[in-house]
């Protein structure tokens, strides 16, 4: 049996995330120099979402 088509998911319709992951958040802060290894895991600063 078939799955009708207006229940398939096209894979060229991506929706874009608003919210990072915390690896995804210390990866950007590292790139702006706002975060080392030493840092404090906990309380990281807001990120804006690469496009």
């Amino acid at each position: 049996m078939s799955q009708h088509r207006s229940l398939k998911s096209s894979g060229k319709i991506r929706k874009k995330r608003n919210v990072l992951k915390r690896f995804e958040r210390i990866d950007i802060l590292r790139e702006d120099g706002r975060h080392s290894d030493g840092s404090r895991v906990w309380g990281l600063p807001k990120t804006k979402v690469k496009e």
